[in-house]
């Protein structure tokens, strides 16, 4: 029934206390003393490590245990080096400032929240990381926002759904990789089968958007203005530089493995960035393991173009292995089994399963506040129950994201709320009721799960293939 077969069969109560005490130790270490997930996850090891041996589960059974579980993370960390390629090789192509400098020239008087929400969220797919378009742009658009006496928790919320749009949408995301490598789906698939939930929330977070904007002039557009000059000082705003993201394009819509696609779109940029900057090999070598660094003179310019590269992955890579290791553990000493089969009873219709599935991650990101266990734990809690009910595995990766990756910022505890709160000085109790997007996603995942609206079954998914 599951991918990993537990050598024990706890109780349920064993259980229950097990999970409560993993959940606690990770919330006291993340909440209270501001620790990176890693720490605490590794403890959780050790604590489960120590049950597994109390219970007289040989040592061995228990280390085969982690190697499985971290074993469903190879291919995403593959990937994930790619990822750090790519961007770093799309900055010295000029593909990334050129993308950004042209979502600026779309800034307008009027519609202030709509564009602000717009801007972050092609920005966002551009760079594929939320919280690095929050600590750069985001701060841009808070201040012009405080400047022109426009609220600050509308525009907050604009900020924090634009970037998180393109946190789950954007081929360049590490929490999209992830998602479609834990169930193994295609990358490009999974972001495709998204839209079905993200393009209707986007653009009922528009209109909306759009509702609230203030009609009158804005006067103060000197942010902007300094964010356009300093990209033009870089001397990579070029046309061809997009030339990457559209080989991106055909290659997605080709159907290109995602590690192909990758390798053949950073192979461009880093034979575009020859028109502008004339590197040498050992440069962007060096640039490709180290990421490339911004050196205009104007801090949130250089923030936000100073990043990329496979050693940036590292936090990333770190935190999966750990995680799906705990996870692998979990399998293995028959906890989640234990858990699951509690309420299998419950869990025979295609809505129960997803409804089970966005709670799980919902909760994860509640009592944990970390963005990538909510994805991880989900996915690996979940493929048995998805398949039994017949839906294809890109459900699950969907539900994943709607439920996991974009609700992390509404937790005023997560990583991202507390690192989104601090960057904008606006409380997440006071941006979360804006935050459209992310609240809209959960909402209709859970809603085309109990009406089997926009899902695809096993058998069909095997026909398409």
């Amino acid at each position: 029934m599951f991918r990993i077969q537990s050598k024990i069969t706890p109780s349920f109560l064993e259980s229950v206390l097990l999970t409560l005490s993993i959940i606690s130790i990770m919330g006291v270490f993340i909440i209270k003393f501001d620790a990176v997930p890693h720490m605490p996850v590794l403890l959780a090891i050790l604590l489960l490590i120590t049950y597994g041996l109390f219970k007289k589960v040989p040592y061995k059974q228990l280390e085969d245990g982690l190697v499985e579980g971290s074993k469903a993370g190879l291919g995403a960390i593959f990937i994930f080096f790619f990822i750090g390629i790519l961007i770093s090789s799309w900055m010295i192509g000029g593909t990334i400032p050129t993308l950004i400098y042209l979502g600026f020239q779309f800034i307008s008087p009027h519609f202030f929240y709509a564009i602000v929400f717009i801007i972050t969220c092609i920005i966002g797919l551009s760079i594929g990381s939320s919280l690095t378009t929050v600590a750069t742009v985001g701060v841009a658009f808070i201040g012009m926002a405080g400047a022109m006496d426009i609220s600050l928790a509308i525009t907050a919320g604009a900020i924090v759904s634009g970037a998180f749009f393109g946190d789950k949408m954007s081929p360049l995301s590490d929490t999209t990789n992830l998602a479609s490598a834990i169930v193994h789906v295609d990358l490009f698939e999974h972001i495709k089968n998204m839209g079905w939930t993200t393009i209707p929330a986007f653009f009922i977070s528009l209109v909306v958007y759009c509702i609230l904007s203030p009609s009158k002039d804005l006067q103060n557009l000197e942010e902007i203005s300094v964010f356009q000059e300093g990209l033009l000082q870089t001397g990579m705003i070029h046309w061809y530089t997009l030339l990457p993201l559209v080989l991106l394009i055909v290659l997605s819509i080709k159907k290109v493995p995602a590690v192909l696609s990758l390798a053949l779109t950073s192979i461009t940029a880093i034979i575009v960035s020859y028109f502008h900057l004339h590197l040498t090999v050992g440069e962007i070598l060096n640039i490709l393991f180290s990421g490339y660094t911004s050196q205009t003179g104007i801090e949130v310019i250089d923030s936000l173009l100073s990043r990329g590269g496979m050693n940036s992955m590292m936090f990333t890579i770190g935190l999966v292995l750990l995680a799906l290791s705990m996870g692998g553990l979990l399998f293995t000493l028959g906890i989640v089994q234990s858990l699951l089969m509690k309420v299998e009873s419950l869990l025979k219709s295609v809505g129960s399963v997803i409804s089970a599935a966005a709670f799980t991650a919902i909760g994860v990101n509640t009592l944990i506040g970390e963005q990538y266990l909510s994805i991880l734990l989900t996915g690996d809690a979940f493929q048995a129950q998805f398949q039994k009910v017949g839906l294809a595995n890109k459900n699950l990766a969907r539900v994943m994201e709607d439920a996991g990756t974009v609700v992390n910022p509404l937790v005023p505890w997560s990583v991202c709320g507390i690192f989104i709160t601090n960057v904008l000085a606006v409380s997440t109790i006071d941006y979360l009721p804006f935050a459209f997007f992310c609240l809209l996603c959960p909402i209709l995942t859970i809603i085309f799960g109990l009406t089997g609206k926009t899902l695809t079954y096993i058998k069909e998914n095997s026909l398409q293939d």
